[in-house]
């Protein structure tokens, strides 16, 4: 058996530049033969996974739970064993023999080769590893020579290191029952066995109607300048849209849990969590500028037994247009609430779906419920009875 938690928002932000690309302006897409304006999912992830450290910060997870994006994990593992009592100097050598005993290589900068995504409870078994079995972490004299010819080469001398080592450190790379990384999944690229698949999946979102580009144009003067000096001292432009977007992720609980080692508290906990953060938690670019803090006007979630994840972006394949006094968002719900009976007619499995309507479209997709909160209470409960 199979469930999924599916969710759907449609969030309805004022002029902003929530997720820049490379030349600094919003990004977008193309969907429908219309440009579109477009948040990434990597974007989105990481607020939601910002929210996750911030709900551990108010114990609701124990700070080990959460996992952490780094190059810096000799740094992390030096601070572990200066609380072991080990000497700083001699920690650095000894993390990047351990290390590349599974194929890790720190760099002369002191940062491995890419970010590695690690549970903190990962990091630090490593470093009891590394603590435990220190006086056998010793590189041969003529092997070491060998190593600084060809500038300490990925992978070289691991042959040298106690076997027993690397076992304890391939076993060490366990995620750490991580929520972060059982939800969102991790490649480390040297121990692709390793790897862990995502039990979730983020979609990009994109805005429900066709965007144009719309630039700020601004200036500045200097406070301190002689008053008989006129003209601005400095220029530019800030480029921004405004969109209503639909966004949407769906989780699989089994495979959450299978993830976090069958912890099903903690897996519970997790997904009620990353819901709310889905739903809460926004992207943070330029909001020094525009401030666009715009909570979502309507938030639909969909508890599924062994079916098909249903994204609803094709719903606005035909941009939304709006004519006089009517509502963007209103209508942009009414054209996704008729995409998901369309898909329920012909495919069935609609589920239990559980939905906030701020706009009182007068759509009936399942139950409405009067808060954030209660909507949770009630897909946690039912995800619980699936289960």
């Amino acid at each position: 058996m199979k469930t999924l938690i599916e969710i759907h928002v449609l969030q309805n932000f004022a002029p902003s530049n929530l997720n820049r690309d490379d030349t600094g302006a919003p990004k977008d897409a193309f969907f429908g033969g219309r440009r579109r304006a477009r948040i990434s999912s990597q974007c989105l992830k990481h607020a939601v996974r910002k929210y996750f450290k911030a709900k551990s910060e108010e114990d609701l997870f124990d700070a080990a739970a959460i996992a952490n994006r780094t190059k810096r994990l000799q740094e992390e593992l030096v601070k572990l064993l200066a609380k072991k009592g080990r000497d700083e100097e001699e920690s650095v050598q000894k993390i990047q023999l351990a290390l590349r005993a599974v194929n890790l290589v720190v760099k002369e900068d002191g940062k491995t080769e890419y970010l590695l995504f690690l549970g903190k409870r990962e990091i630090e078994t490593i470093a009891t590893v590394i603590h435990d079995q220190w006086n056998t972490i010793v590189l041969p004299e003529a092997s070491a020579e060998k190593s600084n010819k060809k500038k300490k080469k990925k992978a070289e001398d691991a042959d040298s290191l106690p076997a027993g080592l690397k076992k304890a450190l391939e076993k060490a790379f366990d995620s750490g029952k991580a929520v972060d990384i059982a939800l969102f999944g991790r490649m480390l690229a040297d121990m692709p066995e390793k790897n862990q698949n995502a039990a979730c999946q983020v979609a990009h979102a994109i805005s429900t109607h066709a965007v144009e580009r719309e630039f700020d144009f601004y200036t500045a003067v200097d406070d301190l300048k002689p008053e008989d000096i006129a003209g601005a001292d400095m220029m530019g432009t800030v480029e921004f849209n405004s969109a209503c977007f639909y966004r949407y992720a769906v989780v699989d609980y089994e495979k959450l849990v299978d993830n976090l080692q069958n912890d099903n508290e903690l897996a519970l906990t997790g997904l009620r969590t990353f819901l709310e953060g889905f739903v809460v938690a926004e992207p943070t670019g330029k909001q020094n500028t525009f401030a666009a803090h715009n909570p979502p006007e309507f938030v639909l979630v969909s508890v599924r037994e062994d079916g098909s994840p249903r994204n609803l972006a094709n719903a606005f394949e035909v941009p939304v247009r709006v004519k006089g006094e009517e509502s963007l968002t209103r209508k942009s719900v009414e054209m996704l609430a008729d995409k998901a009976m369309e898909l329920s007619s012909v495919y069935g499995d609609e589920g239990k779906s559980f939905y906030i309507d701020l706009i009182d479209s007068g759509v009936e997709i399942g139950t409405k419920k009067p808060s954030l909160q209660e909507l949770l209470n009630d897909v946690i409960a039912e995800v619980k009875r699936e289960g």
